[in-house]
């Protein structure tokens, strides 16, 4: 799934126009810079985790905006592939800052942060949302089961808003985005 939700993200950042940097997303306290940045910069985060069981400590991160974030993104995207395909890294204990996990648990949450963050950077670029119909799926069958209610509120005080109902006939990566607070 994290190979997939990578690949999918990917297709998303080769779209953003550097010209739409300072514009709003689904994520009401990020601008898209702030989204870019921040999927970028994760993706480089779930690798080190993986590749050394503890999460580093968040920083000053770099404007990755100011560079080839696409190229950058892919980098961390291949370097945390290999690190959870390691011998051991889905059993292995991940230190978080929220708790521990092992690495088959923590891989989880880095594909549905991934896949759900390149949905909100698709919306707020204006792409199309129809991300990846059956990964979408896979992602909101697990994310029924973990996102409980106390891990929602109001955005930038909890990972997840308050559950929405996505039109009829949407697709699946809209029925996603919408159980986790989104507007599709």
């Amino acid at each position: 799934m994290l190979a997939q939700a990578f690949a999918s993200t990917a297709g998303v950042l080769a779209g953003v126009d550097p010209e739409r940097l300072d514009g709003s997303t689904p994520c009401a306290s990020w601008t898209v810079r702030d989204l870019v940045n921040h999927i970028v910069g994760g993706a480089t985060y779930f690798a080190v985790t993986a590749e050394t069981g503890r999460a580093p400590a968040r920083g000053d991160a770099p404007d990755f905006c100011l560079g080839d974030f696409v190229t950058e993104f892919n980098k961390g995207a291949g370097r945390a592939v290999k690190a959870f395909e390691a011998d051991g890294a889905m059993d292995k204990t991940m230190k978080l800052p929220f708790g521990d996990l092992p690495g088959g648990a923590f891989i989880t949450i880095a594909s549905l942060d991934t896949f759900a963050h390149g949905w909100d950077l698709a919306r707020a670029t204006g792409q199309s949302t129809d991300l990846d119909p059956e990964l979408a799926g896979k992602l909101l069958a697990v994310a029924e089961w973990f996102v409980l209610d106390a891990l929602r509120g109001e955005d930038g005080r909890a990972p997840f808003g308050p559950e929405l109902v996505a039109a009829a006939g949407s697709c699946p990566s809209d029925r996603l985005a919408a159980f986790l607070g989104r507007q599709p």
